[in-house]
């Protein structure tokens, strides 16, 4: 049997606990959150191709592991 490895700070407790929260989720609770999340303040959302993903990830990851260190 294989063990399951999680992110940092994830376990199967908080994924299925975040999971049954939008599972069960209103659509207006959903669309208040999304409304929620576009209009933070310093944040931007953007529509990028998909197979860019991982690429945008390394570098916010980069970018943040540089400012702890600084």
């Amino acid at each position: 049997m294989t063990k399951k490895q999680y992110p940092a700070g994830w376990s199967e407790a908080r994924i299925r606990a975040v999971a049954n929260h939008y599972e069960t989720q209103s659509e207006d609770k959903a669309e208040l959150e999304d409304e929620a999340a576009f209009s933070k303040p310093g944040q931007t959302v953007m529509v990028v191709p998909r197979k860019l993903v991982p690429e945008i990830t390394r570098l916010i990851e980069k970018r943040r592991s540089g400012r702890r260190t600084q």
